[in-house]
């Protein structure tokens, strides 16, 4: 899942996605969502990274609410939409919907992904199905304080070499390791770090061969599309919402922004 746009200093956004879904990416360099499971202390990271600088709404067409923020850093302005806590992607709760969509069709320039690390174990089958969607993403381990206190240790340095991402212990109540994470999310955002997320090998030879050819089916119609695999498999799932976007068109929307920058 390398990224589409071939210069590595450019925002690799969905401009154009995203102002559908209501943004106001006037004077912003970078968008930057945050993702995650319920009462891992995604807001209270989220509310560090903004201040006042925030504001919520309601995603179009949907009850969900969403939180927006902005922050200026290293004279770069970032925009931050905070994404439902969610379990998983799958796409089977309006939550799920949003949180999947905003990742795929909006391409943010990082996806903040906030783990408990009191319950980290649990907490991976999100991160994994996020790396999945996206290879510019950041791992921050909250509540690192909560998992001092009950004797656990997390080998902070193994767990991004296999991920392939950059991880950050934070405890964000306290605000400790915010200037690190943000930091981290300035390399991934301009593409001083290029994330390597980890390749699933497990699949069948028959699951393999029924991807690459629905992949090679899609590419026809939109060869610039990125996570052609992912939408492939998605598809054979019977994913309604991906099928009627391809079917639409809607996912050919994700690399026009990319050739406009380009261009």
């Amino acid at each position: 899942m390398n990224p589409t746009n071939n210069c590595a200093n450019c925002p690799a956004h969905n401009k154009a996605n995203l102002v559908k879904l209501g943004l106001n990416l006037e004077n912003i360099d970078y968008v930057i969502t945050m993702a995650g499971n319920p009462n891992t202390g995604k807001s209270t990271v989220f509310n560090n990274l903004t201040g006042l600088r925030q504001h919520t709404g309601n995603w179009p067409g949907k009850t969900v609410s969403r939180a927006e923020g902005g922050f200026t850093y290293n004279e770069k302005n970032y925009k931050v939409v905070d994404l439902p806590g969610t379990y998983s992607l799958l796409s089977t709760s309006t939550d799920e919907e949003v949180a999947r969509d905003f990742i795929l069709f909006g391409r943010p320039d990082v996806t903040v992904i906030v783990v408990d690390a009191t319950r980290l174990e649990r907490n991976l089958n999100l991160v994994l199905q996020i790396l999945e969607l996206t290879d510019r993403a950041v791992l921050c381990v909250n509540l690192m304080d909560e998992a001092k206190r009950n004797n656990l240790e997390i080998d902070i340095r193994t767990l991004s070499k296999e991920l392939g991402v950059p991880v950050i212990p934070a405890s964000a109540r306290s605000k400790q390791g915010m200037d690190e994470l943000l930091q981290a999310i300035e390399e991934v955002a301009s593409g001083k770090y290029i994330c390597k997320p980890p390749k699933i090998k497990s699949r069948s030879k028959k699951l393999n061969q029924a991807i690459e050819s629905l992949s090679a089916k899609i590419l026809e119609i939109y060869p610039e599309l990125p996570n052609v695999n992912w939408v492939a498999i998605r598809m054979l799932e019977g994913d309604n919402s991906i099928i009627e976007a391809v079917r639409s068109g809607e996912i050919g929307n994700l690399h026009e922004e990319d050739l406009d920058i380009q261009n």
